[in-house]
């Protein structure tokens, strides 16, 4: 979910070309080329003790380690670690980005998320809507129309108000050219919040994004630290 959306973002900050669009849209058509379509299953899984830790590293221990944890397996995701903070954190793969990114097939994407009880509740049930329709081996356009169906039919339930979700995971591969990119925390809003959280403007640590398929604006607010405690590279503006 999300990912596609903190691509481009990153891409923003991180031009090192002197034509960043023909460079972006080679990558782009690079990439469609390498994911046209689902990979085998099993190279989206992994072993569920690796799975577990991965998810508890996207936030800090004081809220990771007493979480709820869903883990993939082949008939979708399952809980694999009671909580009792109302937390849950899992590992997303490359279908929570957009339908229309290049990359939304990648099976080597692995986004580490701990999404707060408003979230878990709500935001994180369009990913878990997604994966089933995956799974089941529908394509981008029909894991497309069956969202907004959802949505419009009110069959996922509505955004809570303080939705949010931890991704500072050292570990996290959100891209192929983004990799791990920052950690970082995102608040989600229902509509257009840009202006009312004051993002993208200079010198203001909050950066938004649009979000057309799941309805909602995601703010990024970047950390200085990994979850683990050790420091993030800095961002170049």
């Amino acid at each position: 979910m999300r990912k596609a959306r903190i691509e481009i973002i990153a891409s923003a900050f991180l031009l090192q070309v002197a034509f960043p669009s023909l460079n972006c849209y080679a990558q782009a058509q690079a990439a469609q080329s390498r994911y046209p379509d689902m990979a085998p299953l099993g190279q989206y899984l992994m072993p569920e003790s690796a799975e577990i830790a991965l998810a508890h590293s996207a936030a800090p221990a004081s809220i990771s380690a007493a979480a709820e944890v869903m883990v993939l397996r082949r008939e979708g995701y399952a809980i694999a670690v009671k909580g009792n903070n109302g937390f849950v954190c899992i590992v997303e793969r490359s279908w929570g980005k957009a339908t229309d990114d290049a990359e939304f097939w990648n099976p080597k994407m692995r986004a580490p998320h701990c999404f707060n009880p408003q979230a878990a509740r709500t935001f994180l049930q369009i990913y878990l809507m997604k994966t089933k329709l995956a799974l089941a081996g529908k394509s981008k356009t029909e894991i497309l129309n069956a969202t907004a169906s959802a949505l419009d039919r009110k069959e996922l339930p509505p955004l809570e108000p303080g939705a949010m979700a931890y991704m500072m995971s050292k570990q996290q591969y959100l891209s192929d050219r983004d990799m791990s990119w920052h950690p970082h925390m995102m608040f989600f809003a229902a509509g257009d919040a840009t202006k009312s959280w004051g993002a993208d403007l200079p010198d203001s640590p909050v950066m938004a994004a649009n979000d057309p398929e799941e309805r909602v604006t995601i703010l990024f607010v970047l950390a200085d630290k990994w979850s683990d405690g050790t420091m993030a590279p800095v961002m170049m503006h």
